[in-house]
């Protein structure tokens, strides 16, 4: 019997990017796979994409009773509710990491008798995630950046209205350009400063890529990696900076803050706009404990928990950045799971799979007795 991988619409609001795309499903189908597609009008791709390369169609919602054997993928975590899961699933659920509400989250899967593999955790046998959209979470979150300091700059006071809608690379990077130009004209046409943290990694590499796309010169962005942080913070030299962007990936190993309220409380602060793309506020571990929520695509920043004197300090804490550019993003992060997906049919002998289902029994285990009923 074909091994059925469902890929099912997406409800997070904005979220327009797929693990999966209509190449790497012809790629499945090819290999033997039966691809079930439900329609969905915000997904990037067109349903009849798939359409055409000869996946079935099914209503937006039918996962829900799908047969048992089926695969459930998707690629944000599923609707907050009650009801058991029993299938086979593969998404982001930020459960694993014991996120506020893991343990009433993770116990559906439990109660269900499902299996969640769970798509940050799935790696290869150095530990190195299969797949991942840092790159362009990165790029989106300086974009997203710097449209708010030039929001700031030039609308004192007022708060920032929904971020826009881009189709691809190069319409983002000219709405930027436009709307940064009149703001370095008013600050006395000096470019913003940058600090990014994380800088050699994929996530650091297009927060940097896209500020260098955007016009800014090497000399404005500060590029920090192990070496700066070695020393641990919080560092002063980040309240020097206009925008300090975080793209250090958020592990179970407790990290110094980068900033405090302490940190920043100082006459000579300039900074204005904190990108946390790593966005675990609840996390014990969370290097930016200056703000406990998350903003969103419709309301791009939150001001920080307790108020600080000097310039308005606003964070961007949006926790699924890349489907600001869900094309691009989409088709990289597809080709990178592709590999893995064609493993499916027989993961019970996969490294990749069995590591993943691995941490999920431990997770389980560790549930409350309370949440395994």
């Amino acid at each position: 019997m074909s091994t059925v991988i469902h890929l099912r619409a997406e409800t997070k609001p904005f979220e327009r990017r797929s693990p999966m795309s209509p190449e790497t499903a012809k790629a499945l189908i090819q290999a033997g796979y039966v691809i079930r597609v439900e329609r969905s009008r915000e997904r990037i791709y067109n349903d009849d994409e798939f359409e055409g390369i000869g996946a079935e169609m099914v209503p937006a919602g039918s996962w829900l009773n799908a047969p048992r054997q089926d695969i459930i993928l998707g690629l944000k975590e599923l609707p907050d509710d009650d009801i058991p899961l029993p299938h086979t699933y593969i998404h982001f659920q930020h459960n694993f990491k014991k996120q506020l509400g893991w343990a009433r989250s993770l116990s559906r899967f439990a109660r269900g008798g499902g299996t969640l593999y769970d798509l940050e955790f799935l790696t290869d046998q150095n530990g190195r995630r299969v797949a991942a959209f840092g790159y362009w979470a990165g790029y989106s979150g300086a974009a997203i950046a710097l449209l708010s300091w030039a929001h700031q700059v030039l609308n004192p006071g007022v708060t920032q209205g929904p971020v826009p809608v881009f189709d691809n690379v190069s319409v983002l990077v000219q709405h930027i350009k436009s709307a940064i130009e009149p703001a370095i004209r008013i600050n006395g046409g000096q470019s913003p400063r940058i600090m990014v943290i994380g800088a050699l990694g994929r996530c650091g590499k297009g927060a940097v890529d896209f500020c260098l796309a955007a016009g800014l010169g090497q000399d404005a962005i500060l590029q920090w990696d192990m070496a700066e942080t070695s020393r641990g913070g919080p560092f002063a030299e980040i309240a020097a900076v206009d925008i300090f962007i975080n793209c250090v990936y958020l592990g179970p190993t407790p990290t110094p803050p980068f900033v405090t309220f302490e940190s920043l409380s100082t006459q000579a602060r300039r900074l204005r706009v904190i990108c946390d793309i790593s966005c675990d506020p609840n996390s014990e571990n969370n290097p930016i404990p200056v703000y406990s929520g998350w903003s969103s695509f419709d309301k791009p920043t939150i001001p920080s928990s307790k108020p600080l004197d000097g310039p308005e300090l606003r964070i961007i804490a949006i926790d699924h950045l890349p489907t600001l550019l869900p094309r691009e993003s989409s088709n990289e992060y597809s080709a990178l799971l592709l590999p893995s997906l064609l493993s499916l049919a027989r993961r019970e002998h996969e490294g990749v799979w069995r590591r993943a289902e691995q941490v999920y029994k431990d997770r389980i285990r560790d549930l409350p007795q309370s949440e395994q009923n």
